[in-house]
């Protein structure tokens, strides 16, 4: 960057008075601080990369206090970024800052296929970082894995079910599926079934794969219990809210079988549970049902869960949660986006596949185009039903696609209000205030505490959360 910038972004952290995603800040005027990998390595693993920005004291209102010696700091970081590996080529600029020296560090982000970087003297699974808001936290096992799983091109929809065999499969199925391959790619003709099903990843050294137990399994479940569907209706907007008798959900259910089994039947739950309106239009006066959220929609929600959920062991205890609040209905996918896919890609770039054979085997099944489709169609039959546009967040270990019904648009929009508001930090109370509430506390749960867990806030001292000081600022 150039100087003008780093002035510039020393003057917008002092005046925001915060941390960002992409921008750390040390106090280096008395040294260089001694450990700063955990922040080499999260900003090497996040794709915008970030800054280390030296020379303001966080401590002191993130007061300017100068940096000790700009050559000496920049040869002592240049050291601890050759500790990581693969090892960080920072980017340096030092500037005037009223009256101090300030330096900044560009941490760029490393390709995919390197990830994760660490620092070698903790090694790969204790030195490994993620940025979350303005901290840096420890790779959880599963996002080691993901990285790796991505570099080495391992598939689990693939991977053998050792506790299997042929004969818990549905033959019925099976062999329709493949009278079905044979029709459509004329070169199966040629090979027997047991080279058919080693093709077609039925089987890997005649053992079944995880794809072909959960599309014809006579009960997949017996021998993976949660990879299941969980399905609930809160009577309210919030887990823990309860109805009028006190009952915690309106309906719950567990869903079982085969995917094309857990679909048919999350859909009927899904129909069961939504509110129905007839509208008559008024040029023609006809009189049409229209469903709180299209099927279409939550159809090709749910194909996306069932589909491209992640498969891993480390994920296999997870079931893909349905929940029905009085605002939305949400769609929890265990495991975050696969490889290079971000949140902005979705639907407008190609994505890679986690799980080919379990896309394959959805064609026929399920009736699906494998054609990246899915979530332009959500969209589109949103905005035909006149409904907010479906929200999409990559959590750390799940995906979340959530869709507002009419109920949920003034909610929408206090949202889109508060963070607007929160362009500068602001306190519970200034909050409450703004939306016209009496209750900070009310104010607190309802709007504050989901915004954070969103990241669409964060707090300006994480590490007192309850504190009397605390404010909130937009990310």
């Amino acid at each position: 960057m150039l100087s003008e910038e780093l002035i510039r972004l020393a003057d917008e952290i002092c005046r925001r008075k915060t941390e960002t995603q992409t921008v750390e800040v040390k106090a280096a005027h008395m040294g260089c601080p001694a450990r700063l990998y955990d922040t080499l390595s999260s900003f090497s693993n996040q794709d915008s990369g970030g800054i280390i920005l030296f020379g303001l004291n966080e401590n002191d209102g993130f007061r300017p206090v100068g940096v000790y010696d700009v050559n000496d700091l920049q040869k002592k970081v240049t050291e601890q970024c050759n500790q990581m590996s693969p090892a960080v080529r920072a980017v340096f600029t030092a500037a005037e800052y009223e009256g101090c020296s300030v330096c900044s560090a560009e941490i760029p982000s490393i390709d995919i296929t390197e990830r994760p970087c660490f620092y070698k003297g903790t090694g790969r699974v204790k030195g490994s970082y993620v940025r979350v808001g303005d901290a840096d936290l420890p790779m959880s096992d599963y996002e080691i894995y993901a990285f790796e799983s991505f570099r080495k091109h391992q598939h689990d929809d693939e991977r053998p079910v050792e506790r299997a065999d042929l004969s818990m499969l549905n033959a019925d199925r099976l062999q329709t599926y493949l009278l079905q391959m044979r029709i459509d790619r004329p070169g199966f003709t040629q090979l027997s079934a047991e080279q058919a099903y080693e093709m077609l990843a039925i089987t890997r050294d005649s053992v079944p794969t995880l794809a072909a137990v959960l599309n014809f399994g006579i009960y997949p479940q017996g021998y993976f219990p949660q990879l299941a569907v969980t399905a609930t209706v809160i009577p309210g907007k919030e887990i823990g809210e309860v109805s009028a008798d006190g009952a915690r959900f309106l309906d719950n259910k567990r869903i079982e079988g085969t995917l094309p089994d857990m679909l048919e039947q999350t859909l009927s739950f899904c129909r069961r549970n939504m509110k129905v309106k007839t509208v008559i239009d008024p040029e023609t006066a006809k009189r049409r049902d229209q469903a709180e959220y299209p099927i279409e929609a939550i159809r090709e929600a749910v194909l996306n869960a069932l589909i491209h959920r992640d498969y891993s062991i480390y994920t296999e205890g997870t079931p893909i949660q349905i929940s029905f609040f009085a605002d939305r209905l949400e769609i929890h996918s265990p495991g975050g986006l696969y490889g290079r896919m971000t949140v902005e890609d979705l639907g407008f770039a190609r994505p890679d596949l986690r799980n080919p054979a379990l896309a394959t085997m959805a064609e026929f099944l399920l009736k699906t185009e494998n054609r990246y489709s899915g979530i332009p169609t959500i969209r589109r039959e949103m905005a035909a039903a006149g409904l907010p546009a479906p929200v999409f967040q990559n959590r750390r270990n799940e995906f979340v696609v959530i869709l507002y019904n009419h109920a949920g648009v003034s909610e929408q929009q206090a949202d889109k209000d508060i963070v607007a508001f929160c362009r500068v930090p602001r306190s519970r109370k200034e909050i409450a205030a703004f939306l016209g509430l009496h209750s900070v506390s009310y104010a607190s749960t309802q709007y504050i505490q989901p915004l954070v867990d969103a990241g669409e806030l964060r707090l300006t001292l994480p590490e007192k959360p309850k504190s009397t000081k605390q404010k909130y600022v937009k990310y």
